[in-house]
């Protein structure tokens, strides 16, 4: 299979630039997945528009976190687990937290597990999930305008996750303590 490039601020097509030098200076580096995507510089502001978006959609700072890290073990994409548990460590997510997701395991506060399980549930039926279990997510505090954004946050996800697939995209080394492999 040919591999998509990873490409450099030296690299990229001229429209994606602006973006990779944006995500350095607020980063210190630019993250793989922002390299491969900018093969189509359109792709890559899509990419960072939902992101945009998504933050904005309602969550709290740590199911902000917790929603990609889901959507990205449900589709097995490494280097979206690595990057979100990173991502989630530096917004003081609790380590219990990002562990659980990372193995599939319930998580304490019950909560942000109706969250876990009502995203891998949107992730895994696409989209087809039973009224019984949409009633139990609303039912554990979260409202018609959560499941949109789960929605939202899966979408946002499911392009990178895919794209990284494809590419087979390298992890960062800011990512690196954070490397995950799905299990078999």
């Amino acid at each position: 299979m040919t591999k998509l490039v990873v490409h450099t601020l030296q690299s990229a097509p001229k429209g994606a630039r602006a973006a990779l030098e944006q995500s350095q200076k607020a980063l210190g580096f630019v993250p793989h997945l922002y390299g491969v995507l900018a093969e189509n510089p359109v792709v890559l502001e899509a990419y960072q528009a939902m992101a945009g978006y998504f933050a904005k959609a309602g969550f709290s700072r740590t199911e902000q976190e917790l929603v990609p890290l889901i959507v990205a073990v449900e589709n097995r994409c490494t280097f979206c687990v690595a990057a979100h548990s990173a991502l989630a460590s530096m917004q003081k997510v609790a380590p219990a937290i990002i562990e659980a997701v990372r193995t599939n395991r319930p998580i304490e506060d019950a909560k942000l597990e109706a969250l876990r399980v009502f995203t891998k549930q949107v992730v895994h039926e696409r989209g087809f999930v039973a009224d019984a279990d949409v009633a139990r997510f609303l039912h554990a505090g979260y409202t018609k305008a959560d499941v949109l954004g789960v929605v939202l946050g899966a979408a946002w996800k499911t392009i990178s996750n895919y794209a990284n697939h494809l590419a087979d995209t390298p992890i960062n080394e800011a990512f690196a303590p954070f490397a995950w492999t799905p299990p078999e």
